[in-house]
């Protein structure tokens, strides 16, 4: 009798379980270890850079190694001082949750095969449609994660309102939204001239009155406004758009509204958290992300489509070797709502953490991540060390260490990178960094159901009391100044070559070594222009920086005169910067010619790697991004 080359028999089996679920019962209630261990990429080979055995070394010898080995070395997200980017601590019941899926091979495709697992999912679903007050007939499917969700909620809106990929499509993000959203916009065809990332004001939020000028230009040139991608809660720092009035805004101009809740939207099952998102109900498509707020293992995310039938028309596809899954209308395939075709349960993880803890458990556990933030946010604001960068929302704070005395921006970026190194260095904490509108912050979210008020003191001492060491904030090291392409030029006018002696004419370039003096002298063009002459205008999507040799050029929006800006001084930073591959802002602003202008010229992509080059320009631009973004 043949032999299953591969299966344990049950006696080994249970001892394998039993020693892996002490081995993590222990590592999930110790937390004398630091929230973060690094390893580098040479002692991760030699750790674990080998062929595959020819014979297997047994269960218990291969666990021991991926305990040993690699389970160490990893940024345990759900240590109560882990403050990074977005923790993430599941609950026991959630883990076996996965592991019943997994053991038993759970395929969540096709009613047909998974008629209980299809059904718990949907019944899930309708637990979030409820929370949020979306329709309990809209479409929806449990998803890897955000980043999924926000590219079906693109692809379905593209497919719903538009059919086909067009040239004339556009799509609107905040300065605040997630990456992904570029991401998705890549994948799906979406190229930078079809993206309008729009800034946000001094609270981090769209506002509708930007979204509407951005879409009528837009229209106005025969364009196909498409989507506007808002936020219940951004990643960079928990800001909540102003929903409502973004819902009428889009419904009048006949635009999809999406809201990224990946990080907020569970918020709304609290008092507090409800009334900021307003009225998320109002959304063509909500992508929620139950390992966030609801406190549940990776992978895990969710996407809502209000129009009932819309993600299976978006993505339904049925060769013949799939007919024999068709069944009654009634049966619902899963596979058909979105890209992923084998997939197992997600819902297993959150229907048990909620059936096992009830509902009012987790609403406790999102207060308490709340009264974390709250806090570290008063003790922020009574500190003479620290200060808020900006407004906490929903459990994320951001600020920074600024001595007194000590103004310059860039000082202040190394100064609080040191302290952010140290932190990790100390175990004491881990946490992140960001920038908002030029400046430098230290990112604190206290998300973690196991994180207590102890917990969020030590980091915050440490940070405010440490003597700060300066270092270089991550990113930001010095690479070569690129002119790959510029294909969003539009400059009417002849360019001409530049020297080196009228760089160092402009004193935020007079510093620059001669070698990358010469490198950008070679990439710069000069222009001159007649009085009169537009030289950018307000939603345009060319991507140039600009600095004013000699003349004066004046600055309008909406129409409306706002500034003057004269020589040696520059315009044109916002779109010159990029947002995120190759995506970037449109002109905020319309610029002309008040006199004969002489221009030095940088095209797309030169900006940023100028910036790292030249520390006077670097802070120039910061400022300028501060005063020139809305109120």
């Amino acid at each position: 009798m043949p032999t299953d080359p591969l299966a344990l028999p049950p006696d080994e089996m249970r001892r394998l379980g039993y020693a892996a679920v002490d081995a993590l019962v222990a590592a999930t209630t110790d937390w004398s270890m630091p929230p973060i261990r690094r390893a580098t990429r040479e002692e991760m080979r030699e750790l674990l850079d080998a062929p595959p055995p020819e014979e297997g070394i047994g269960a218990a010898n291969a666990l021991e190694r991926l305990l040993g080995d690699v389970v160490p070395n990893i940024a345990r997200l759900d240590h109560p001082r882990y403050f990074a980017f977005i923790p993430c601590s599941g609950t026991w019941p959630g883990a076996i949750g996965d592991f019943v899926a997994s053991a038993l091979s759970l395929y969540a495709t096709s009613w047909l095969e998974g008629a209980g697992p299809t059904q718990l999912e949907l019944t899930v679903l309708d637990w979030f449609k409820e929370w949020i007050g979306y329709p309990l007939d809209a479409d929806g499917q449990l998803t890897s994660g955000g980043s999924t969700a926000n590219l079906q909620a693109l692809a379905c809106a593209r497919e719903t309102r538009a059919g086909a990929m067009r040239d004339d499509l556009i799509v609107y993000v905040s300065d605040q939204a997630h990456s992904s959203i570029a991401r998705a916009a890549r994948v799906l065809g979406f190229t930078p001239s079809q993206v309008r990332v729009l800034p946000t004001d001094r609270d981090l939020r769209l506002r509708p009155e930007i979204l509407a000028s951005a879409i009528d230009a837009d229209a106005g040139r025969g364009l196909t406004p498409l989507l506007a991608s808002v936020s219940a809660g951004a990643t960079n720092t928990g800001a909540v758009d102003p929903l409502r009035d973004l819902a009428e805004t889009c419904r009048e101009r006949d635009v999809w509204l999406h809201v990224d809740g990946a990080y907020g939207g569970f918020a709304a099952l609290v008092e507090r958290g409800r009334e900021p998102l307003g009225r998320i109900e109002l959304a063509d498509s909500v992508t929620l992300d139950p390992h966030k707020l609801l406190y549940q293992s990776y992978e895990c995310g969710g996407l809502l489509v209000r129009e009932p039938g819309a993600l299976r028309s978006a993505f339904e596809i049925v060769p013949p070797y799939l007919r024999d899954t068709r069944g009654p209308e009634a049966e619902v395939n899963l596979g058909d709502h979105g890209i992923q075709l084998s997939r197992t349960s997600r819902a297993f993880k959150v229907w048990l953490s909620i059936q096992t803890f009830g509902l009012e458990a987790f609403r406790q556990a999102i207060d308490r991540s709340f009264d974390l933030a709250e806090h570290a946010a008063r003790r922020i604001s009574q500190s003479d060390e620290l200060e808020l960068v900006a407004p906490p929302s929903l459990g994320i704070v951001c600020f920074r260490r600024r001595p007194p005395g000590v103004e310059d921006e860039i000082e202040l970026a190394e100064l609080n990178a040191g302290l952010v190194a140290a932190l990790e260095a100390s175990g004491d904490g881990f946490v992140s960094s960001t920038t908002l509108r030029g400046h430098y912050a230290i990112r604190l979210c206290p998300m973690n159901h196991v994180t207590e008020q102890a917990d969020v003191d030590r980091a915050l001492d440490f940070l405010e009391r440490t003597a700060p060491v300066r270092a270089t904030p991550r990113g930001s090291a010095v690479r070569e100044v690129d002119l790959a392409r510029s294909w969003l030029r539009q400059i009417d006018g002849e360019l001409e070559p530049v020297e080196p002696d009228v760089l160092r004419s402009i004193a935020l370039l007079a510093d620059l070594p001669d070698e990358d003096a010469n490198r950008l002298a070679a990439i710069a063009r000069r222009l001159t222009v007649p009085a009169g002459t537009v030289v950018i205008r307000e939603w345009d999507v060319t991507r140039d920086f600009f600095l004013v040799v000699e003349g004066e050029v004046s600055v309008s929006r909406d129409g409306a005169a706002v500034a003057f800006v004269g020589d040696r001084a520059f315009f044109g930073e916002l779109a010159a910067r990029d947002w995120g591959r190759g995506y970037g802002y449109p002109r905020t602003a319309t610029v002309t010619a008040a006199t004969e202008l002489v221009l030095l010229v940088l095209p797309e992509g030169v900006l940023e790697s100028l910036m790292r080059l030249s520390p006077p320009l670097a802070a120039a631009v910061e400022a300028a991004v501060e005063h020139r973004l809305p109120d």
